[in-house]
């Protein structure tokens, strides 16, 4: 997460290398060839796992791109669908597509050929952005679990709209590049061993160089609190309370409810006529169900976001803190479990990346909608009228269905009436 390399600090991995660098300090051609023949025989071909691994990387790097894409275009190309969630998930999206384009290249070689091949400049930039798309992203979840607690929770306090969303995305954005800026400063390039500098760049490190061993420690630690530990609580707890609001009080569609409701209308209302009375009443009460459903949904897919957020980013979170805080891989003796795990948590970052996509889809219905009619359409007339054809039995299902419900409900209020 801060800071793409996997220094282990570990002298034992390369005395070998060490001590056949001194025997072959010549001039002589073959020697040197010999030298870099072991070199790519024991430290740069890829190991079995590592194959794994970098198919893993290139299906990631292809459902991210792709699923991001069309999750900003679906969100661009409908009106109806740009609310101040979805202007949120945009911008998480666009956090996904960043760190995939710029990072995850950069992060496939480095974990496969233990080496930084991409000079000092890139070895400032490509940390930076990693830490500010992190950055982004747990800022834009923490904005979207704010908007939906004051939404379901206190919805007189705060009234959220799209242009204080949109404004909200900028200062997320600012703030992220303003405090990961001691990021890009303290990353340099450095050979490990100095001895082969004028001969290859293998063994070449992109990894954090500060002035003193305090420094680290607290960076280290802040980063952990404020990106992952802090905005985690507040977001679980905000959840709990939406749970609690939409899941464990009496909504509307109970009879209790309904009768109460009913009475209240019967009470205030001004003589009107016997149907009209039940009319309105049942679409209230069937307007009020309908919302606290979609409330329900959304919030059910948000909580799977998070969750999985949360998953994927625990392993580095937890593997920083060990390495930079408490130094405990500095002398360890099983260095490719380790490597091993630090290279498997690199990948669930961008995992992360490409599974928002994937809840969106199984998760919205107005989502799995769009990303339908993308991939099926084979032309762009057909791939159109489809689409228009789908929206228009879409609605007029709804219709169908509202209309089905309201009758329901009229039968249902007959029967409490002549009940109370």
């Amino acid at each position: 997460m801060s800071g793409i390399t996997v220094n282990l600090d570990c002298e034992e991995c390369l005395s070998h290398v060490a001590n056949t660098t001194e025997l072959h300090l010549h001039p002589d051609l073959d020697e040197d060839d010999e030298l870099l023949k072991y070199i790519w025989r024991e430290y740069l071909h890829p190991k079995q796992y590592e194959w794994v691994l970098i198919a893993g990387y290139i299906i990631v790097f292809f459902v991210s791109l792709i699923g991001n894409s069309l999750v900003c275009f679906a969100v661009w190309k409908n009106r109806h669908m740009r609310t101040v969630t979805n202007y949120f998930i945009v911008n998480l999206s666009l956090a996904d597509v960043l760190v995939t384009i710029t990072c995850l290249p950069a992060s496939l070689v480095v974990d496969i050929t233990e080496t930084w091949f991409f000079g000092n400049t890139l070895c400032k930039v490509v940390p930076y952005l990693q830490t500010i798309s992190v950055s982004v992203s747990v800022l834009t979840l923490s904005g979207i679990a704010q908007d939906r607690w004051y939404a379901i929770c206190h919805p007189l306090m705060f009234k959220s709209t799209a242009k204080r969303a949109r404004k909200s995305i900028v200062l997320i954005w600012v703030v992220s590049c303003i405090i990961m800026i001691p990021q890009a400063i303290v990353m340099e390039c450095s050979s490990l061993l100095p001895e082969l500098t004028n001969k290859t760049s293998l063994f070449t490190v992109c990894d954090e160089h500060w002035g003193a061993e305090i420094y680290p420690k607290v960076y280290h630690t802040c980063f952990f609190i404020v990106t992952y530990f802090a905005p985690l609580c507040l977001m679980v707890l905000a959840y709990i309370q939406i749970c609690h609001k939409l899941w464990c009080q009496q909504i509307p569609g109970s009879s209790s409810v309904l009768q109460r409701k009913w009475r209240t209308f019967q009470c205030s209302a001004q003589a009107p006529a016997p149907g009209e009375s039940v009319r309105v009443r049942t679409s209230t009460v069937c307007a009020e169900i309908k919302q606290v459903r979609a409330r329900r949904k959304t919030a059910r897919m948000l909580m799977v976001v998070l969750f999985v957020f949360a998953l994927c980013y625990l392993p580095i979170s937890v593997l920083n803190i060990m390495k930079r805080v408490f130094g405990t891989f500095k002398n360890t003796n099983d260095r490719e479990t380790v490597y091993a795990w630090f290279t498997f948590s690199h990948w669930l970052i961008y995992a992360n990346s490409a599974a928002n996509p994937i809840i969106y889809n199984f998760l919205s219905g107005k989502f799995r909608e769009e990303f339908k009619a993308a991939f099926s359409c084979h032309c762009f007339g057909q791939g159109q009228k489809q689409t228009k054809r789908t929206r228009t039995r879409t609605s007029t299902d709804s219709r169908k269905s509202l209309s089905t419900q309201v009758n329901n409900m009229d039968s249902v209020s007959r029967i409490s009436d002549q009940v109370v």
